[in-house]
């Protein structure tokens, strides 16, 4: 019988995962193509808890030389492991909630490479002046060029998102740290940075213009994550017994613009857990603040499941100027379904979806909880899954009716959002999206955008959405949305939803089947 190696659950360390025989999954080749066909200067974006600690960790060994670590693995036979360089780490932890305790945090990090490294800064108050100084005083006695390696760059303004003006005081501070960079490149032999977002070279990187973003570079699409492959092989043998497609359709899905790959995290812990489903990911961050955003900018939730955006996910942004579709490709809730490339006018746009099942009803049942404030949205799902799966329509109508009545009043005293379809469009959406249901919300058809499109098994729903009295089944027929799916061999139900403003619930709720 196979004795299996442990799980790498939480570490971080390259050299403990293979001096205590944990499982690896080998990435030593794409570190390898990084540093030596890149750019000096890379920088990387993947959501949290994907590996990337775990990568610069290794590159830090390869740096240091340390080729016992690498016996088996692909960089062995290509690295010329006689040459060692002095490495600078620098990762953030801790309290970073104000600009003194993120001052004190990167001051014990600068002294303990200088402990590691045998070098002093000397007494200097500015932790960018003795970042400079520990590169040169590095180089000059190694004589070698150092290597710099920053993880997390951004998790002293991404944890401070709800206080903005310490989060703009935090960038200040390691806009300090990252710019003596450039100034110190003689002495620099490689510098790698990673981070969940991509802020502006303006705000944080002023003058450090050469640093390449490989995040979309599809060479190295895998360098974060669990490939198929990977599962396939390598962990296939600790998931004898697990049902594959179904972990498939739990936590695979994440593109970076090669394989669609698995979030370490979850796989460890669904392993470790028996093949128990849950949202292991998801529950270690709780996106309070997109919530927020979501709220303020009264976010068209639909827009979810049939986002299209240009280059801008490879544009940067500051605390500013938040766009929320970057912030949630970013940070893992959304990932890219498709590139589209427009050859005539020289233009590339990202069709994003929703990964997972894992994120689909994680992230939809927080917007419920903490946006909508229903407490009995379970009640409520179950109602609704069952009224669509048997096409009981007076039961749709009633477990949607009883839906609005669940949601507090007080959500709509504040602003005149219940004047809108978009808004009843959204949380009809979220319940159904929390459910793992295939939704497209503003659906194009080649008269218009339908608002929701449900599929559940052998059905298909098309729902229009009105405020007042307009007649939205009328609609839905006058514009022959069904005519795009009449191919499908499913059967078709047009449902039409009128919402009274002043009560804030259904008032007309009309409906028609048509059987291809």
């Amino acid at each position: 019988m196979q004795t299996l190696k442990k799980l790498p659950i939480g570490i971080q360390t390259f050299r403990k995962i293979i001096e205590d025989d944990y499982l690896y999954i080998d990435k030593t080749d794409i570190a390898y193509d990084l540093i030596t066909k890149e750019s000096q200067y890379i920088f990387l974006s993947r959501p949290r808890r994907f590996g990337k600690s775990l990568f610069l960790d290794t590159l830090h060994n390869i740096f240091e030389g340390n080729q016992e670590l690498f016996k088996g693995l692909a960089i062995e036979d290509k690295w010329d492991w006689e040459t060692q360089y002095p490495v600078i780490k620098i990762d953030f932890f801790g309290d970073l909630r104000s600009g003194d305790s993120l001052k004190a945090n990167i001051s014990e990090m600068l002294k303990s490479n200088q402990d590691r490294l045998g070098v002093e800064c000397g007494n200097v108050d500015s932790v960018g002046i003795c970042l400079k100084r520990l590169i040169e005083l590095s180089y000059k006695k190694y004589n070698q060029q150092a290597v710099v390696l920053i993880d997390e760059y951004d998790k002293a303004i991404l944890d401070n998102l709800d206080q903005m003006e310490v989060a703009r005081e935090n960038r200040e501070i390691i806009k300090g740290l990252y710019t003596v960079l450039k100034a110190s490149d003689p002495y620099l032999k490689f510098v790698f940075l990673t981070g969940v977002s991509k802020f502006s070279k303006a705000s944080i990187f002023s003058g450090l213009n050469m640093l390449e973003d490989i995040s979309l570079n599809r060479h190295y699409g895998n360098i974060c994550g669990y490939t198929q492959n990977d599962v396939e092989t390598t962990i296939l043998p600790y998931l004898q017994g697990a049902d594959l497609e179904k972990v498939k359709v739990w936590y695979n899905g994440y593109n970076f613009l090669k394989d669609d790959v698995y979030n370490p995290f979850d796989m460890l812990l669904f392993i470790k857990n028996e093949f128990q489903y849950s949202n292991y990911w998801f529950e270690t961050g709780t996106p309070t603040f997109l919530i927020k955003l979501i709220e303020k900018n009264s976010y068209f939730l639909p827009k979810l499941s049939n986002l299209t955006v240009d280059e801008k996910l490879l544009n940067s942004f500051d605390i500013d100027n938040i766009d929320l579709d970057v912030i949630l490709y970013q940070a893992g809730y959304l990932t890219i379904d498709e590139m589209l490339i427009d050859e005539d006018l020289d233009i590339i746009e990202y069709k994003l979806k929703l990964p997972n099942r894992e994120v689909k009803t994680s992230l939809n049942d927080i917007i419920i909880n903490q946006l909508y404030k229903d407490k009995s949205a379970n009640t409520q799902k179950r109602s609704i899954i069952k009224a669509l799966k048997s096409a009981n329509m007076d039961d749709l109508k009633l477990s949607l009716k009883s839906m609005f009545s669940s949601i507090p009043y007080n959500n709509y005293t504040k602003n005149d959002i219940q004047h809108y379809e978009g808004f009843y469009a959204s949380i009809i959406y979220v319940y159904l999206q929390s459910l793992g249901l295939r939704i497209i919300g503003e659906d194009v058809s080649n008269k218009g955008r339908i608002d929701l499109t449900v599929f559940i098994e052998d059905k298909i729903y098309i729902i229009e959405f009105k405020v007042g009295s307009d007649d939205a089944l009328k609609q839905i027929k006058d514009k022959d949305y069904a005519s795009k799916y009449l191919n499908e061999n499913k059967d078709l139900y047009l449902v039409g939803i009128n919402f009274d403003e002043e009560e804030k619930n259904i008032a007309n709720f009309e409906w028609e089947k048509i059987v291809p």
